[in-house]
């Protein structure tokens, strides 16, 4: 069993170098050529040693004296052949970390591009840290073997033309050779055969180390806040622990080889002098063909071993690529239409739901899906602003994803002006919809950046327009450097109100035709989520709505400024009309309301507005608790 398994590694893993040489293919050449101008510059120095220790020193020594000509002739020879494998080892080198770096660059680059391709669906049923993995050291892993794969291969050209070179000086020496080599090959098979496991598993205890370093440091506000900072560093530990183990082991099973890897050349060394020797006594070689062979030994030793670099490597190339490759052969991915919505039209759009169904995926394809929405139908009307209301898992965040389509329905449409969203361009639903997340994020980067997203067309005075309707304009003229503020990683430098602020900010900056609030101002104070939703609802310009409004929305003030309340539960539509008539007619609705507004009383009693509170700059800034 475990050789088929070490079998299939082999095949596997040379069924990834030879999609890296389909790949690169002229950069693999140039590698290639330069280890084969190292290798028969090394068999070339053989002959030019064995001619100059048999024709040159040899005659000086039974002379006494030595001939200036013929040693500067052969310094000149050795000099041309150092310089030949000096621009060898360059061009191998040079094209082989070009090849792997290209090669790891790229697949960094596909694996991300797939990651934005592939639903969310997808991306719930995959750990963040595993992601990072796939994205970062798997990647590495798949093409470590690229960087001495030419030196195998021009080993390999070297390896040949030495066995030709021995058959040509004597049977006898290369029958020696012809031991040494496959036994060379074997032990580097055997090692490869052990190797593999080891390599394995540390892979995995890699993806495993980063997945939980990860999740504590994106947790980090949780495990300080409930006390468990001593059992995730013992978690951490523990996996870490075994990572160093299997380093170890595989530290271990190479220092065990590369010993024997290294002796194996010299004792083949040591058998052609005993063996060149009583041929030399017999008169069937020359001290030149002696010296030849013995040098040959002595400097294929080290090519040798890249060989088995190469075969050591595979194992861990073929976990990397494995892990590659789940991701690049993943299903799921939404394709988009070529139909485009005019990117001119200033009014705001329509938005509708026909029976809708929807449903996650299981975790595992033998468990049964959950379904999530059911006959969902409504509409938003241009310009006008409607609230989704319901208990939790009602329903109301999917929805909101479906609308900017970042999943699509199990059965029925979702429409834009008439077009289903799956029939629009990726560009024309960017440009018409935008959705404020009911946890923002915010990049650690400027406040500028963070609302330009460095799309075009958007000016510094858009920037605090946006603000301004965001109700964001004065705490960001406070802060230090204003739009050139940096926020810090997810916005630390921030509350969560301005985050939600900024976010806001950054949505209507698109001038989307349609905002999808997701309770996108849970954080903020009622006075000012009020400010700004009748910002929205009649912006400066004084023309009407400058876009329609779907939101997701808890507090009775934000209820009562809807057009329309949608009422949901358990997936459905259970009724639909103004507050006031969900108020009389609706007792569950009344009840959900009624308790919301209770929760927020009790919040209100222990919250201080408007408190203020010192930077490190010395300016004091708004902060929303």
């Amino acid at each position: 069993m475990a050789s088929g398994t070490s079998r299939d590694v082999l095949g596997r893993g040379l069924s990834v170098l030879g999609r890296a040489i389909r790949e690169q293919p002229r950069i693999f050449a140039v590698a290639v050529t330069g280890s084969v101008l190292f290798g028969s510059m090394v068999i070339v120095s053989a002959y030019v040693v064995g001619a100059v220790v048999g024709e040159v020193v040899v005659p000086a020594v039974a002379r006494g004296s030595v001939g200036v000509g013929a040693l500067a002739l052969a310094a000149a020879a050795l000099f041309g052949i150092s310089v030949l494998r000096v621009v060898g080892i360059f061009g191998r080198r040079l094209g082989a970390g070009y090849m792997q770096f290209r090669l790891q660059a790229a697949y960094r680059r596909r694996v991300t591009r797939r990651y934005l391709d592939l639903p969310l669906s997808w991306h719930h049923r995959n750990a963040t840290g595993t992601l990072l993995s796939n994205a970062n050291s798997d990647v590495e892993a798949a093409w470590y073997p690229i960087a001495p794969l030419p030196f195998a291969v021009g080993t390999l050209v070297m390896l040949v033309g030495a066995v030709v070179s021995l058959f040509f000086t004597d049977w006898a020496l290369a029958m020696v050779g012809l031991a040494v080599f496959p036994a060379l090959f074997a032990l580097n098979v055997v090692y490869s055969r052990r190797m593999a496991p080891r390599q394995a598993r540390a892979q995995r205890l890699r993806a495993e180390v980063s997945g939980i370093a990860h999740e504590s440091f994106d947790g980090a506000l949780v495990v300080k806040t409930m006390g468990r900072e001593g059992q995730e560093t013992a978690r951490f530990a523990a996996r870490a622990g075994e990572l160093r183990d299997a380093l170890i082991a595989v530290g271990r099973l190479r220092g065990i080889f590369d010993p024997m890897l290294e002796t194996l050349p010299s004792l083949g060394t040591l058998a052609v002098l005993v063996v060149g020797a009583f041929r030399l006594r017999q008169g069937a070689i020359s001290v030149t063909e002696l010296v030849t062979v013995a040098f040959l030994f002595t400097v294929l030793a080290f090519p040798v071993r890249a060989i088995g670099w190469v075969l050591a490597e595979l194992p861990r190339s073929v976990a990397g690529w494995d892990r590659v490759s789940r991701v690049l052969d993943a299903t799921g991915e939404m394709p988009y239409g070529d139909t485009t919505l005019d990117p001119a039209d200033p009014t705001p759009a329509t938005l509708a739901f026909h029976d809708v169904h929807f449903g996650y995926e299981p975790a595992e394809a033998h468990l049964p899906g959950v379904e999530v929405l059911g006959e969902v139908t409504f509409t938003v009307p241009a310009g006008k602003t409607v609230a989704l209301v319901g208990p939790t898992g009602a329903g109301k965040s999917t929805i909101a994803t479906l609308a900017v389509r970042l999943v699509d329905p199990r059965a029925g449409t979702v429409t834009l002006d008439g077009v289903d969203v799956r029939d629009l361009t990726a560009a024309s639903v960017a440009a018409t919809v935008a959705l404020v997340a009911q946890v923002p994020f915010v990049f650690d980067d400027t406040v500028r950046a963070n609302i330009t997203l460095d799309r075009p067309g958007i000016g510094d005075e858009d920037v605090w327009a946006a603000l301004r309707l965001a109700e964001a304009d004065g705490f960001v003229a406070a802060l230090p450097d204003g739009l050139d503020t940096m926020v810090g990683e997810r916005g630390t430098s921030l509350s969560g109100g301005q985050r939600q602020r900024l976010t806001l900010a950054r949505a209507l900056a698109g001038r989307p035709r349609l905002l999808v609030l997701d309770d996108a101002t849970s954080a903020v104070d009622p006075r000012v989520e009020a400010a700004i939703l009748a910002g929205l609802r009649a912006p400066a310009s004084g023309q009407g709505a400058a876009a329609s409004i779907l939101v997701v929305a808890y507090r009775r003030a934000t209820i009562a400024l809807a057009d329309e309340v949608i009422y949901l539960e358990r997936g459905r539509v259970l009724a639909r009309g103004t507050h006031t008539e969900l108020l009389a007619t609706v007792p569950g609705y009344v009840d959900l309301v009624t308790a919301y507004e209770q929760a927020e009383q009790e919040r209100e009693q222990h919250r201080t507005y408007d408190e203020v509170t010192p930077l490190t700059s010395g300016l004091e800034i708004e902060v929303d608790r």
